[in-house]
């Protein structure tokens, strides 16, 4: 799949450069910037230039437009190497002006208060580093914000290796989250008769469970499938996060039983229960900007519309941390698990420690939240962790990642807003009666 990813991004940019080269030419500009895929010491000259040359609007709104497409085609076919000098310019280069922020933040202290309102506006500019704009430019091109995605994924992947790159990233962070507001963005439902890109796309990006085959994906698109995405307007044809749901009577409780192509289709008549089974981040460049939590509320909503009948929503979650988690802490936990006559690694054993570690692990950076990714998300967004799964998922990275269990968190609609009020202020996490008693054997 990862393959079929990297080869989806590579047709993205054939498609881009044409649309860029065709921009109109500028006779004020540099002919052209030529660059050695590398980035050469002499060519981090030329590109200083004409990087100063976007920042001074010489030449008008075009000819920033022709600049910056030129700047983009460039880096595109540059190699990790020139990418990696071509994005540490623009950090090294680029960043707050110290001496004039300096200068503004003593004008604004010296002032009194009528004064200061007026100073400001100088202040704000201060803080502002000149490659935001750069970063800017780009949002008018064809596929302007796809680039600008996608090269925040390029720096969350260099930033460990390349720290000076940091401040960059944020930057780019900071912009694509004002870009990507929720309020701008549009579900659509996938389903079967969507374009094949956008399936193809659909395939690529699935991180939860692997689309094995064409036949696998219309399967998870039949009549009691649903699939819903996030789109942005300047990306039409690029999901931004997507989610698949299965509607069926009772809770499901075992993921190859529901994805399993030769099973029967289930009556959405009859069905009372909405499983989501599947919630993948599309775009690794929006890391970070949240707003899976957004699309889940108005699937329901959605789906209370269409199947009035539905009376449960609740998820078919994997434990992506536990099986990590066990090793790092199963020597002392075991012992103590052993003294209350529980067998080692026995399914009373595994559950334990699974509702443990869903309950009570928490992330180190912030103590009152659930270490478990996936178990933050859902409580983040007023879910009750509602039932452990034995041998949920017997796939080989079920088995990998969660010992093969799997977790149905249930979104009770009258307590969502309360329960996603006091885990996110005091980490206060909802769980039912079998949960808890779980905990307490």
């Amino acid at each position: 799949m990862q393959q079929l990813a990297n080869q989806l991004f590579q047709k993205t940019i054939r498609r881009w450069v044409p649309f860029w080269r065709d921009l109109p030419p500028q006779h004020d500009l540099l002919e052209k910037l030529s660059l050695d895929p590398g980035l050469n010491d002499a060519d981090e000259k030329v590109l200083l230039a004409w990087m100063d040359a976007c920042l001074k609007d010489n030449g008008g709104e075009v000819a920033a437009r022709t600049r910056a497409a030129e700047l983009g085609v460039r880096f595109l076919e540059l190699n990790d190497a020139g990418r990696v000098r071509f994005l540490g310019l623009m950090a090294d280069n680029y960043a707050v002006d110290e001496v004039r922020l300096t200068q503004a933040i003593e004008s604004w202290l010296a002032a009194d208060s009528g004064e200061r309102v007026t100073l400001e506006e100088e202040l704000r500019n201060a803080l502002e580093p000149p490659r935001m704009k750069l970063l800017t430019q780009f949002n008018e091109l064809p596929q302007g914000v796809k680039f600008l995605v996608d090269m925040r994924e390029e720096l969350l992947r260099l930033r460990r290796e390349h720290p000076k790159l940091a401040p960059l990233e944020a930057d780019l962070k900071r912009l694509l989250s004002a870009w990507f507001d929720v309020g701008l963005l549009q579900m659509e439902e996938i389903n079967w008769r969507s374009s094949a890109e956008l399936l193809e796309k659909l395939i690529a990006y699935e991180a939860v469970h692997a689309i094995k085959s064409w036949n696998d994906l219309k399967n998870r698109l039949d009549s009691d499938r649903r699939c819903f995405a996030f789109f942005h307007p300047n990306m039409p044809e690029e999901p931004l996060i997507f989610v698949e749901v299965a509607l069926v009577k009772g809770m499901a409780n075992n993921v190859q039983e529901l994805l399993d192509e030769t099973a029967p289709l289930e009556d959405i008549g009859l069905a009372d229960t909405a499983i989501f089974y599947s919630i993948s981040n599309a775009q690794k460049g929006l890391a970070g900007i949240s707003f899976g939590n957004f699309l889940i509320k108005r699937v329901v909503n959605k789906l209370q519309r269409e199947f009035p009948q539905l009376k449960r929503y609740a998820t078919l979650s994997p434990i992506p941390g536990f099986c990590r988690w066990l090793e790092t802490v199963e020597p002392t936990l075991e012992s103590a698990l052993l003294d209350e006559g529980v067998e080692s690694r026995s399914p009373k054993h595994l559950q334990k420690m699974a509702a443990h570690y869903l309950c009570e692990e928490k992330q180190s950076r912030n103590p009152q939240y659930a270490r478990d990714p996936v178990a933050h998300f859902h409580l983040s967004n007023g879910a009750q962790i509602e039932r452990l799964n034995w041998m949920a998922d017997t796939s080989e990275n079920g088995l990998k990642q969660s010992a093969g269990m799997m977790v149905n968190y249930l979104y009770e609609l009258p307590q969502i807003e309360s329960r996603s009020q006091g885990y996110s202020a005091e980490g206060r996490v909802a769980l039912s009666g079998s949960i808890e008693k779980q905990l307490r054997k």
